[in-house]
């Protein structure tokens, strides 16, 4: 780190990779002309992460360390390490465009590719000429580094291995011949198989809350003997979420949405039961809608989840799904970028002033037809104005007022639209339901 600009840490989850970073930062020396900026996906784990930092280096969480997630600011003067969402950082970089508060910024789960991972990585290589005190850590799951490496000019990997236990994969597919086995019991079988295999605690991967909550139920109905229940997932309150940390005796059943797969370890797990599906979001081109389908998991997400099972003790993982069904699938899960409508893309570029998307350098750019389809939305809806190329200056788009208005509503850029439209023809609410 002392001698590369980048470096990119590859390693398995569990190598310590997020917690021990910022520490070998300090040890360095770095933290003192600027923060130690961390950033996490998601803000359960920017949290979690920060509490334990904090615990490491026995200091109280806000001082030496804070962490800062949307509606919550927990960083004060004395801080040297700050965890934050990839969000939180993009929106920083509006009002700081050098990012001269931070010294090292350590970009966390890298791999999962999400849109704010993959703006933020095309800014930093733009960024990085201009400021050569600045230094950049990437790290990801044993996915693919090769690609960040190459994005970076050759950044050097280094691997680091985590210590894991054997776990041993069980397949149990719900479909046997021509029985169809209901979900629910594939679940109940799968508990009952894991329970004779002596105590331990197990983690099931579900597809989101409704589901959670209706399998909690159900599982709690069954009375086991000496075990807990608890969900996990990102809408939960703090305290809530914080259960899954806490000693406990007997055995416990943690359901949780795919939050668990990378960014998040929860402690003591001995045994996962896969469904192997998730909802993933996709732009749907028939449709011309954002959608949420439950979709079966990539290879890699599955041997991430099969992994959450070896930190404790030998691990035993049961997929209700077959061997056949596991190799037939893709080996890695898409970059948002790649199933995102680009209209909201090319928007929320300009609103965070990142500049055309043609001329961005992705880690693995869109196809340039997907771009121009955007584009010609965005033209449609009047969000976006072409200033034509003069003598020195190419041609550039900027933001209309009704542009800047949609990169703030959450939402597909023409639904966006509608609402917009709505409050200035008096028919808000009638829209908004339909919009919903």
């Amino acid at each position: 780190i002392a001698a590369h600009q980048v470096v990119i840490v590859a390693g398995e989850t569990g190598s310590g990779k997020t917690t021990q970073l910022p520490k070998i930062c300090l040890e360095i020396g770095r933290g003192i002309q600027g923060l130690i900026g961390h950033t996490q996906p998601r803000r359960l784990a920017a949290r979690s992460v920060a509490s334990r930092i904090a615990e490491e280096l026995k200091c109280q969480l806000g001082s030496a360390v804070g962490y800062k997630v949307r509606f919550n600011d927990q960083v004060s003067t004395d801080s040297y390490v700050k965890l934050m969402t990839d969000g939180i950082l993009l929106a920083e970089i509006q009002n700081d465009r050098l990012l001269s508060q931070y010294d090292t910024l350590i970009i966390d789960e890298a791999h999962e590719r999400s849109l704010n991972i993959d703006f933020i990585l095309g800014y930093l290589k733009q960024l990085l000429p201009k400021r050569p005190d600045l230094k950049v850590i990437i790290t990801s799951a044993t996915i693919d580094p090769e690609r960040f490496a190459k994005h970076f000019g050759k950044a050097p990997i280094i691997e680091v291995s985590g210590r894991t236990y054997p776990v041993e994969t069980r397949y149990r597919p719900l479909v046997e011949g021509s029985e169809q086995k209901d979900p629910l019991q594939g679940i109940f079988d799968a508990v009952e198989e894991l329970a004779r295999e002596g105590l331990g605690d197990i983690l099931i991967f579900m597809n989101g809350e409704r589901e959670i909550r209706d399998t909690a139920d159900a599982l709690r109905k069954l009375n086991l003997r000496d075990t807990e229940v608890l969900p996990l997932y990102a809408r939960l309150s703090n305290a809530e979420q914080n259960k899954v940390f806490q000693q406990h005796a007997g055995r416990r059943i943690v359901l949780a949405t795919n939050v668990a797969e990378t960014s998040l370890t929860v402690p003591g797990i001995r045994y996962v039961i896969d469904p192997g599906t998730a909802r993933i979001s996709r732009y749907s081109w028939r449709t011309k809608v954002q959608r949420l389908p439950i979709e079966p998991v990539s290879q890699a997400s599955a041997n991430q989840r099969k992994g959450r099972c070896g930190r404790v003790a030998d691990g035993i993982c049961i997929r209700l799904y077959s061997e056949e069904d596991f190799n037939g699938r893709p080996a890695f899960t898409d970059p948002e970028i790649l199933r995102t409508n680009l209209a909201s893309v090319i928007l929320q570029m300009l609103a965070l002033g990142l500049g055309n998307m043609e001329a961005f350098p992705f880690v693995e750019p869109p196809e340039s037809r997907h771009i121009k389809d955007g584009l010609t939305l965005l033209k449609e809806l009047e969000a976006v104005r072409e200033l034509p190329a003069t003598g020195d200056r190419e041609a550039k788009l900027q933001l209309t007022e009704t542009g800047r208005q949609l990169s703030r509503i959450p939402l597909d850029p023409r639904l966006a639209k509608m609402v917009i439209s709505a409050a200035q023809t008096g028919c808000l609410s009638e829209v908004m339901v339909i919009t919903a």
